[in-house]
């Protein structure tokens, strides 16, 4: 099984190491200054029980690696519109196509079943360019839970964490999936597939939606989020307004607001991935994390006040991030 890392940075190159570690067949895409020092000195993983060096394949070529088994998407979400038309030439005809983006991925809708089958939301999918460059057919779902951020070109800092869930979009436990989690497993992830892919997706955004945002504003961790008087009851605020938006899409969470600030607040001092992002000046995916939950909030006309004031001052600082031309008027 041969696999392709698109977008080798801190999760996805993170995998790719691991993979590269047991000699798995797998090439890394990546440019810039990570690519250069990749090819020069290796992908270094430096972490608090183990560190390792590998000296992966890597390529700034999409037409130059070909077709693979798994096309492993480790770019941000919003990264993603502007990659997916770019991915023809890794796509054989059992090309997958694996996801690790945060939030609600675009594919969410697909082969959903009921009302909502096929709703494409604007703020993932503009124009729905991903769901036309990436078959349906293709998808297959993956979380990661896992701390990791590039320390320096070519080198990964592993903070916590060994687990990446993956599932079939429809339930089904697929022989390709299995063969996925077998290589994953042997490179040393823990790596559950998962019937319920779909209640996953909203068990882990229902502290992404909270948290993310609110630490990249206040540079607070999770703990610090948790313990606030004042944080975190607009954590439980916003996790109400969303565990109601995903009910009403159908989805029961299997625990409760309680448990899941409780469960954040014994991670400890952990900086979510939007603050890490904001500290790198980086943009934040925000719209797959938090404007999509408000999308379909709109949709489904469930007020979500404390989500969206939250999210404007996120947007706000992210547009900050971005540049001037982020916050430049529109034409008329």
């Amino acid at each position: 099984m041969r696999f392709a890392i698109v977008g080798a940075g801190a999760i996805g190159g993170y995998i790719g190491a691991r993979l590269a570690r047991v000699g798995a067949d797998v090439v890394l895409f990546a440019r810039g200054p990570h690519l250069a020092a990749m090819r020069a000195h290796g992908l270094r993983v430096e972490g608090a029980e183990e560190s390792f060096t590998v000296q992966p394949e890597v390529s700034d070529s999409l037409a130059a690696i070909g077709p693979v088994d798994v096309v492993v998407l480790g770019v941000k979400a919003h990264g993603l519109p502007l990659l997916a038309p770019q991915l023809g030439p890794l796509f054989g005809p059992d090309t997958v196509a694996m996801s690790t983006q945060n939030g609600i991925p675009w594919w969410y809708f697909q082969r959903h079943g009921g009302e909502f089958d096929g709703l494409t939301l604007e703020r993932l999918d503009p124009g729905g360019v991903i769901a036309h460059a990436i078959e349906p057919r293709r998808v297959v779902g993956s979380l990661a839970y896992f701390s990791t951020e590039i320390a320096a070109p070519g080198v990964i800092r592993h903070n916590e964490g060994q687990r990446i869930s993956i599932g079939e979009p429809d339930g089904t436990k697929s022989e390709r999936v299995t063969k996925i989690a077998q290589a994953l497993i042997a490179a040393g992830l823990r790596c559950p597939v998962t019937a319920r892919f779909r209640q996953e997706i909203w068990v882990k955004l229902l502290g992404n939606v909270a948290f993310n945002p609110i630490s990249a504003l206040t540079g607070g961790t999770l703990v610090e989020i948790a313990e606030h008087r004042e944080t975190s009851q607009l954590v439980r605020a916003i996790m109400t307004e969303t565990e109601t938006v995903a009910r009403r899409l159908g989805i029961e969470l299997p625990i409760s607001i309680d448990q899941r600030i409780a469960g954040a607040a014994k991670v400890g001092a952990h900086k979510t991935s939007m603050l890490q992002d904001v500290e790198a000046r980086r943009p934040m995916e925000l719209d797959a994390v938090v404007g999509a939950v408000l999308e379909l909030g709109d949709r489904l006309g469930i007020p979500m006040p404390a989500t969206r004031s939250v999210y404007a001052c996120a947007s706000l600082l992210n547009d900050l991030i971005s540049g001037p031309a982020a916050l430049a008027p529109p034409r008329t």
